[in-house]
C-alpha cells in the first residue's frame, strides 16, 4: 500500500458540533445527534478513532434503510425490583444506552445495584463512555452489548459470533479506572479506520473468505475471537446475558436465516455505599493502581498503565493539539456536509 496522507486537525468542539449538524442532516432528533456526537468525537479524543466520526456515514446510510429510527424515544417497558427493560425502538445507539446506564444508576440507588436491558439499540458506539457516566456518579459501571455475527466463533470458517464488547468503570481517587474491551482481537472499526487511512492491519486481526489471516483491510471477511475459544466463549455469554435473557436473541436467528439486524445492550450499575465508604473504595482502588504501577518493569517497558489511562493521557493531547482525522474520513464527511448544506470546521493550523 502507498503511504497515506497525513492527518488533518480539527478542535474538539468543532468537530463535535459538525457532527452533530451532519447527523441532525442525516433525519437525527436533535437530542439524539448530540448525544451521538458527544460519544463519537469522545471516542476520537481518546484515540479510538475507529468508534469516532468516521462512523457518520454508515448511521446516515443506516437511516435511510430503516435501521436506525432516528428521532425514537426509548423507555422503559418493566421494572421488577432491581431489573428494568428498556425499549430503544432502534434509537441511535447512545441515546438508548444513556437511557439505559441512567436507569441503572436510579435503580441502584433505591436497590444497590441496578440492571438495565435495553432491547433493539442500534449501534452504541465506545461503551466505554457509559460505564463512566456511572463512576461519575459514585457508581460501578458494567456494559456490554450484543450484535450479529461479525467474529468467528472457535473452529468456525465464517462470521458465527460478534465482537460483544465489555466495559467496566470504577470510580477511583485519581482517575477513573475503565476497562473498554472487543471480544475479538480487534474490533471492526479499527479496521474500518486502517481501510480509511490506506493502512494494513496485523495479520491476527482477521482472515480472508479462504479463512487464512490478511493484512489487508479489503480482503477482511471476518475478525478472529480474543484468545481463541475465550474470545468466542466470552462473546456467547454477552449475547446471552444482553440478548437471550430479555427474549430478543441476535445470533441464533442470523445464524438460521430467521432474522437480522438486531442488536441489545445491557447497562449494570452497583451502589458503591452499599459495601462500605465509597471514599474508603476510591482510596483503596487508588492504592491498587500505585502498588501495581511500583513493580518491577519487563525489558523495553517504560511504565505500567492502568485500564483507560492512555485514553485519559491522549484525550488531554489531542484536547490541546486538535483531533486528527485522515484525509479520506475528511472526504467522507465532507461529501454529506455538500448534501445536506452543512459548512465544515475550519482545521487547526
Amino acid at each position: 500500500m502507498t503511504s497515506p496522507p497525513a492527518d488533518i486537525l480539527f478542535r474538539p468542539d468543532d468537530l463535535q458540533r459538525y457532527a452533530a449538524a451532519l447527523l441532525v442532516g442525516g433525519g437525527f432528533g436533535r437530542k439524539q445527534a448530540e448525544q451521538t456526537a458527544e460519544v463519537l468525537v469522545w471516542a476520537n479524543a481518546r484515540g479510538v478513532d475507529s468508534h469516532g466520526v468516521l462512523r457518520i456515514p454508515r448511521y446516515v446510510e443506516m437511516v435511510e434503510a430503516g435501521t436506525i429510527k432516528p428521532d425514537a424515544e426509548p423507555a422503559v417497558v418493566e421494572r421488577k425490583g432491581a431489573i428494568s427493560v428498556l425499549e430503544a425502538a432502534r434509537a441511535p445507539g447512545a441515546t438508548a444506552m444513556v437511557a439505559a446506564m441512567q436507569e441503572a444508576v436510579e435503580q441502584a440507588g433505591k436497590f444497590g445495584v441496578g440492571w438495565c436491558s435495553a432491547r433493539n439499540i442500534t449501534h452504541a458506539g465506545s461503551i466505554g463512555y457509559y460505564a463512566l457516566l456511572a463512576a461519575a456518579k459514585g457508581f460501578v459501571g458494567i456494559v456490554m452489548t450484543a450484535s450479529g455475527p461479525l467474529m468467528a466463533y472457535q473452529g468456525s470458517r465464517g462470521s458465527a459470533v460478534s465482537t460483544n464488547p465489555l466495559a467496566i468503570a470504577v470510580p477511583s481517587a485519581g482517575q477513573p479506572i475503565v476497562l473498554d474491551m472487543s471480544t475479538a482481537n480487534v474490533a471492526l472499526g479499527k479496521v474500518m479506520a486502517a481501510k480509511d487511512a490506506g493502512k494494513s492491519i496485523p495479520p491476527d486481526w482477521a482472515v480472508d473468505e479462504a479463512g487464512q489471516p490478511t493484512t489487508d483491510p479489503r480482503q477482511v471477511a471476518t475478525l478472529t475471537p480474543l484468545g481463541g475459544p475465550k474470545g468466542s466463549g466470552l462473546s456467547l455469554m454477552i449475547e446471552i446475558l444482553a440478548s437471550v435473557l430479555v427474549n430478543n436473541p441476535v445470533i441464533a436467528p442470523a445464524l438460521s436465516g430467521k432474522g437480522t439486524g438486531r442488536m441489545n445492550g445491557l447497562a449494570i450499575a452497583v451502589q458503591i455505599d452499599a459495601f462500605g465508604s465509597s471514599n474508603r473504595f476510591a482510596q483503596d482502588v487508588a492504592h491498587l493502581a500505585q502498588t501495581l504501577k511500583a513493580v518491577p518493569l519487563a525489558a523495553g517497558t517504560s511504565s505500567i498503565l492502568m485500564p483507560g489511562e492512555r485514553g485519559f493521557a491522549e484525550a488531554a493531547s489531542r484536547r490541546a493539539a486538535g483531533i486528527p482525522l485522515p484525509s479520506s474520513t475528511v472526504a467522507r464527511l465532507a461529501k454529506l456536509a455538500d448534501r445536506f448544506g452543512v459548512g465544515p470546521p475550519s482545521p487547526v493550523k
